[in-house]
């Protein structure tokens, strides 16, 4: 086995853990919320805030450490992000009331956005094409390994920690990864290649990405569509474990195979776009996104049994994995200098979106209803923002 390869493992596990940080922080104390509601006396609704509070912090850091990293290089802003996700985390464990848990998880998802956001523009660095394909692959593979251990781990680990100590284990993750950057990773943007002028000058190159129409139409198909999985994340813990009485590890678990089939589809599309264009895949995940959901709905509709509502579930989530490695290549595909401001703008699309769909999710008092009219409702319209904005590619 060649060192490039090697290295390309190496490189892949190290910047899917650093991906994985939006992820875990969100889903890590997923088994958890219905307890945090009760031990802050606060409502459902309440409670689901902090997943919001999450979601638009990781959303807005994006736009900060990302157009940093064009101007700084990507390992300092990375270091600063691990630093000050630990600060949070120890700040959500300490929160007496559900206010300071909800500063604290917005800090916390400003803090996880590094992670997120440079670890695609460092890819984009050392990669472009179908080999960049591949290795938001390889990033999906370790990086989907997050939905799955997290709420697992944080089920198992409710048997003997409280919700507060659940952020004690997120702020010792936050120093492995910063003693594991420092060790692993090295600069992938040298002096030459960064952006000139002032700090400032950098957040000006955003503009350039937001008109560039092709870039928009994946980013906005990629943003809707994980808009419509955070509202599946936000609502599940109550609708599985309130409306059909699964216990915190049966959820952990069902959550878990949803995670697995997230994994499949990203491997699969990534040996498929070499032979069919990442554009067509792109097509054929959408098509299964629409039917999976459209199913859902019904399912929700009819007020289906488990069963009927766990498969399709299973199906929505996967065809997640196959828009998230496609439209996340074409995205960054079409940019090369700007590619830490590209990979801002497509994070916080996805997270402000998602910080959207979650309340809306649970509008109203959570319920089957409302969870998969939510999810089908994001579907279509990343459906009709490919079909609107998207063009296929010349050499695809």
């Amino acid at each position: 086995m060649s060192s490039t390869h090697h290295n390309r493992i190496g490189y892949a596990i190290s910047l899917g853990l650093l991906a994985a940080l939006g992820p875990l922080c969100i889903d890590f104390y997923l088994p958890a919320l219905p307890a945090l509601a009760a031990d802050l006396q606060t409502p459902t609704a309440t409670a689901q805030l902090s997943l919001t509070a999450g979601l638009l912090g990781l959303g807005a850091g994006q736009l900060i450490f990302g157009p940093l990293s064009d101007k700084m290089g990507r390992m300092r802003p990375l270091a600063l992000s691990l630093v000050l996700l630990f600060i949070a985390s120890v700040g959500c464990a300490l929160a007496q009331n559900i206010n300071q848990l909800l500063l604290a998880r917005l800090l916390a998802g400003l803090a996880g956005a590094g992670g997120a956001v440079l670890s695609r523009a460092i890819a984009r660095d050392m990669y472009s094409g179908h080999d960049l394909t591949r290795f938001f692959a390889m990033l999906m593979l370790v990086n989907g390994l997050a939905p799955i251990a997290a709420p697992v781990l944080g089920g198992a680990l409710m048997a003997f920690l409280d919700w507060r100590g659940l952020f004690i284990v997120l702020a010792l993750v936050a120093l492995l990864l910063l003693v594991m950057t420092r060790c692993k990773l090295t600069e992938t943007l040298p002096a030459a290649q960064r952006s000139q002028g002032s700090v400032l000058s950098a957040w000006a190159a955003l503009g350039q990405v937001i008109t560039h129409r092709p870039f928009m139409g994946f980013c906005l198909t990629q943003g809707f569509m994980m808009a419509g999985m955070f509202a599946y994340i936000g609502a599940s813990p109550f609708v599985l474990q309130q409306i059909y009485h699964l216990s915190p590890q049966a959820f952990s678990f069902c959550f878990a195979v949803n995670g697995l089939g997230l994994i499949i589809a990203s491997q699969a599309s990534a040996r498929l776009c070499p032979l069919w264009g990442e554009y067509r895949v792109l097509k054929g995940g959408l098509a299964l996104a629409f039917i999976a959901a459209g199913t859902l709905l019904l399912a929700g509709f009819a007020g289906a049994a488990l069963p009927l509502v766990l498969i399709a579930l299973f199906f929505t989530v996967a065809s997640n994995g196959v828009i998230a490695v496609t439209a996340g290549s074409l995205a960054m595909q079409s940019q090369g200098k700007r590619a830490g401001s590209a990979s801002g703008l497509l994070g916080v699309t996805m997270f402000t979106l998602g910080a959207v769909s979650v309340p809306i999710s649970g509008a109203g008092g959570t319920s089957v209803l409302t969870m998969t009219l939510t999810i089908f409702g994001c579907y279509l319209l990343a459906i009709v923002m490919f079909l609107v904005l998207t063009q296929q590619p010349q050499n695809d």
